[in-house]
């Protein structure tokens, strides 16, 4: 389904968001210039995303997470849901059919999203991350044959660039690419690649230089690969600690043909338009963080309000009061860093700083407010059968994915030194 016969089908049903499926850009505050200067006001559109999503979160993925969680079934009906009320694809420009929305509205929607579940949050966010290498760095033809089909069905792509050997250090990416006329063979193995398995198309980083001791900003090569490609070999769904619902597998590339129309930019360019993808991506990893410490504040808030002991709810004992407190000043703290950084982007400046901060502050909270929760829900938060032993799960892979918290700190340290040293 289009996003323009959503709207009509949206309308019809009476849906309050269906007006986001305009083709017109939604106005936002936060790319123009402030007529009365820093203003924490959502426009009105944004404010119809936000509840879209919240209203999907509630009524459509919290009923369903415990049992996705159990079975580690992919959420397709989630996931085409989602595509339906627009709420996947925000970034896709609207010359290949999409909504160009901005990074600040992609947090919006993350954020809610990850209240609900973030391994469905993570399966539907891992477009944006597959898809940003081609937003920023594609040619006209590239973004309107492979973006362009992901606004006309449900489909999912995948950013392929770890490797069971290359994690943080991604200058030790061993996948080749060698030219052959007017064709690339890949060989190599990517590992944990989310959407792996579910993905119609991936972004491949590998290595054209065969001289390992060329620098990183000139020895890697951005690939647009379509996954049924001859030679792909999709490894089994790994079995992982949290988020169990999103499809995490190593893929195999044996002697992969890749035509050289689907480089990205040229020879050479590759390991900078990945590292450029993650300064629009990491804010919406961190809204995802945010929206699981805001599940976690929310449920431990709710059950000590219910629960008692010494005869009294055990939230007027003021050592529960100020471990919720705690939990709440963190929680918007974490949504202003996001918020920060996601601003920074949208308004056309270099935002690695400050999506690093976001990134490594949100997932330690996440997972502080997580323990937290589950201290407050005392012998019934170590159980399955309440939601914060869930939540604390999850959080886990918030300090992991698209740079590691220690990793963040490199960023954030070199960046704050190098503003002294200019």
């Amino acid at each position: 389904m289009s996003a323009l016969s959503a709207s009509r089908l949206l309308r019809t049903l009476g849906w309050p968001g269906w007006r986001l499926y305009s083709s017109k850009p939604a106005q936002n505050v936060h790319l123009s210039k402030p007529v009365n200067g820093f203003s924490f006001e959502l426009t009105d559109e944004q404010k119809e995303f936000q509840a879209t999503a919240r209203k999907f979160a509630l009524e459509e993925i919290i009923p369903v997470a415990a049992q996705y969680d159990r079975t580690g079934e992919y959420p397709v009906p989630l996931i085409k849901r989602a595509w339906e009320l627009g709420l996947m694809n925000s970034h896709i420009p609207e010359s290949c059919g999409g909504l160009g929305l901005g990074t600040f509205e992609a947090c919006l929607i993350t954020e809610e999203l990850a209240y609900g579940c973030t391994g469905v949050q993570t399966a539907i966010e891992a477009n944006s991350l597959g898809q940003m290498p081609v937003i920023i760095a594609g040619n006209e033809q590239q973004q309107k044959k492979y973006l362009g089909r992901m606004t006309e069905e449900p489909l999912m792509c995948a950013y392929c660039v770890t490797e069971p050997g290359a994690g943080s250090d991604v200058a030790r990416i061993r996948t080749r690419a060698e030219r052959k006329g007017d064709e690339y063979i890949i060989n190599g193995q990517k590992m944990w690649i989310t959407n792996g398995g579910k993905a119609n198309w991936y972004f491949l980083l590998a290595r054209t230089d065969p001289d390992h001791g060329a620098p990183a900003s000139k020895a890697f090569t951005g690939f647009i690969v379509e996954a049924d490609s001859p030679g792909i070999q999709i490894g089994r769904k790994e079995l992982n600690m949290g988020q169990r619902c999103s499809d995490t597998r190593g893929i195999v590339f044996e002697d992969v043909r890749v035509p050289k129309e689907n480089v990205l930019i040229a020879e050479g360019a590759g390991f900078k338009i990945a590292m450029g993808a993650f300064d629009k991506t990491r804010p919406p990893v961190a809204a995802g963080a945010v929206g699981l410490a805001k599940r976690a504040l929310d449920e431990a808030t709710r059950y000590a309000l219910e629960r008692k002991t010494f005869g009294k709810p055990i939230v007027e004992h003021q050592a529960v009061a100020f471990l919720l407190a705690e939990m709440a000043m963190k929680v918007e703290l974490a949504r202003l860093g996001y918020q920060r950084a996601a601003w920074e982007v949208d308004a056309g400046r270099r935002n690695t700083f400050y999506a690093s901060i976001a990134k490594a502050f949100a997932g330690d909270i996440a997972n502080q407010v997580a323990a937290d929760a589950v201290q407050i829900f005392g012998g019934n938060g170590f159980n399955t059968e309440y939601p914060v032993e869930k939540l604390m799960r999850d959080a886990k892979i918030y300090q992991i994915y698209e740079g590691t918290a220690q990793i963040q700190r490199v960023i954030i340290a070199r960046e704050h030194l190098g503003r002294y040293k200019a």
